[in-house]
């Protein structure tokens, strides 16, 4: 599947954009908020399973106008618990540690940032779980998903478009990097799609990539290491990324990767 082979549908709020997997059909909402918020919605049969959710009121009202009258089984709540007023009567699923990371971990540290930040615009509410989510696969609404605990949350994997949905990955566009250790383990999980060979790359902050766009990471995140190591402090390691990645986006990222490098 080519990552740029999709329709376009332009919503309310930000647009959509559906990839055709012939049964199964892939629904990429760009939300067009100010943290470039991403959404899917894998659709089977007449069904949806939504992965993720968006967390501005906004694209909140126009993915629910989008949805209404669907059937919608589930949303999987994985990095982004925020905006509980999605579908508000459907299932909700998360590992028992993906639900504790929005509900008093660093998730919630970050809903509050965004609402002291966004005010009104932002709906700080938690998505109740109703389901808790276990390592390895599960049916929902007859869509097979593979789900791969990770530290903070969890990834899904979708067999049936050979497709992987993680929180980041942004191929010209700095990722949060909490250190040289959080940099290794983000490499060791890239190589591992590169294994797998995925056809997509899902991430919450991005539209879909490939793996051509994973190796782009991978070399990134090690020029990213070299970097920091010949860096005194964290001005000069910033100035020195922004010079080597002129064209990147995510500029706050790149701010708090520098904070973890240099604390």
């Amino acid at each position: 599947m080519n990552k740029r082979d999709f329709t376009t549908v332009r919503l309310t709020q930000g647009e959509m954009h559906i990839y055709d997997f012939g049964g199964v059909k892939l629904h990429a909402y760009q939300t067009g908020d100010p943290l470039a918020d991403e959404v899917f919605l894998v659709e089977k049969a007449g069904k949806f399973v939504a992965i993720e959710s968006p967390c501005f009121t906004a694209g909140v009202a126009a993915l629910n106008e989008y949805l209404e009258g669907r059937d919608v089984a589930g949303v999987l709540v994985a990095y982004h618990g925020a905006g509980a007023s999605f579908l508000p009567g459907v299932p909700k699923y998360a590992t028992d540690n993906a639900a504790e990371y929005s509900r008093q971990g660093g998730g919630r540290a970050l809903i509050d940032q965004f609402a002291a930040a966004f005010g009104e615009a932002f709906d700080s509410s938690v998505h109740p779980i109703t389901h808790t989510l276990s390592e390895g696969e599960i049916t929902i609404g007859g869509i097979r998903f593979v789900i791969h605990r990770t530290a903070e949350a969890f990834d899904v994997e979708i067999p049936e478009i050979n497709a992987v949905y993680t929180h980041m990955l942004g191929h010209d566009c700095h990722s949060i990097v909490a250190g040289p250790d959080h940099a290794d383990a983000m490499i060791a999980q890239l190589r591992d799609y590169l294994e797998k060979g995925y056809s997509l790359i899902l991430t919450s902050h991005y539209t879909p990539e490939d793996l051509k766009d994973a190796q782009t990471k991978i070399d990134y995140l090690e020029r990213l290491k070299e970097i920091a190591a010949s860096c005194a402090d964290g001005g000069t390691f910033k100035a020195e990324v922004k010079k080597q990645y002129p064209a990147y986006s995510g500029e706050n990222y790149l701010d708090m990767t520098t904070g973890f490098f240099f604390a």
